[in-house]
């Protein structure tokens, strides 16, 4: 899929669900994506195989670029379209069934980091956030974004809806041993700063020259205890008295803009 000067209709084959079934649950191996930024991202993703997509004719005519002529297009309406995805989820009339992503391997994400900071998430299970997190990592230059597999929603629609199309450009990986890439992190050069709200040192203090790994905890519990022990720093955003914390997505887009504007 391309991106031409003028938005083109897109062409597929033109069909109906039948009978306005669907089960909510992509096919083994495949994952189901949904709204306008998380579809057209996919679809201009090289790396994605697509399978199907579900669309109303308005979604189609939403949409950037130029489809092969033999992709797979079935147009429904938007309450058939609602029983392909999560309860309530905002589909905007596009629903695309497609294969997950690769696996990214952390040592190829520090090869082309080129110096972008790397987020390293510890129990941060809120697909939401996640993909929030997704989102500012695309938006002020993170390498990517290391997850614990045990410890971390799947990729799923409701992460690359709130990624609204990050989750295609920003690398995840996802490793069994959260501390060891914390340790491969150091041996490349990263210097390590986990965010907490336990301590006096503010996050500018800390920030070093070159580059950084910011390690974020779930909220509430924070942290796990090794995960912090593996930490070159801690250090805190200066925040109001007037509340006592921020969102992890939240706080995750703070310390990013924090890094950026060093």
């Amino acid at each position: 899929m391309s991106k031409p000067a003028r938005k083109k209709a897109l062409r597929g084959r033109a069909g109906r669900m039948k009978g306005g079934r669907g089960s909510g649950r992509a096919s083994t191996g495949q994952v189901r994506l949904w709204g306008r930024h998380a579809v057209e991202a996919a679809l201009l993703n090289p790396d994605r195989q697509h399978r199907k997509l579900w669309a109303t004719r308005e979604g189609v005519a939403s949409l950037d670029g130029e489809l092969p002529p033999d992709f797979p297009v079935e147009y429904a309406d938007a309450a058939d379209l609602a029983r392909l995805v999560a309860r309530d989820a905002p589909h905007q009339g596009l629903v695309l069934e497609c294969a997950q992503l690769d696996d990214v391997f952390l040592g190829d994400v520090i090869r082309d980091a080129e110096g972008a900071p790397i987020v390293v998430l510890d129990q941060v299970t809120d697909p939401h956030n996640l993909g929030a997190i997704l989102r500012s990592a695309a938006a002020f230059g993170a390498a990517g974004i290391v997850t614990q597999d045990r410890h971390a929603p799947p990729e799923s629609g409701v992460v690359a809806k709130s990624a609204s199309g990050a989750l295609e450009s920003v690398p995840w990986v996802r490793v069994v041993n959260l501390a060891r890439a914390l340790e491969e992190l150091a041996e490349a050069g990263y210097w390590r700063i986990g965010l907490t709200g336990h301590t006096e040192t503010v996050l500018a203090d800390a920030l070093p020259a070159g580059p950084t790994a910011l390690v974020l905890g779930a909220e509430g519990e924070g942290m796990r205890q090794n995960i912090e022990a593996h930490c070159d720093a801690l250090a805190r955003l200066p925040i109001s008295d007037r509340i006592e914390s921020l969102n992890v997505s939240n706080a995750a887009a703070v310390a990013l803009y924090a890094i950026a504007a060093r």
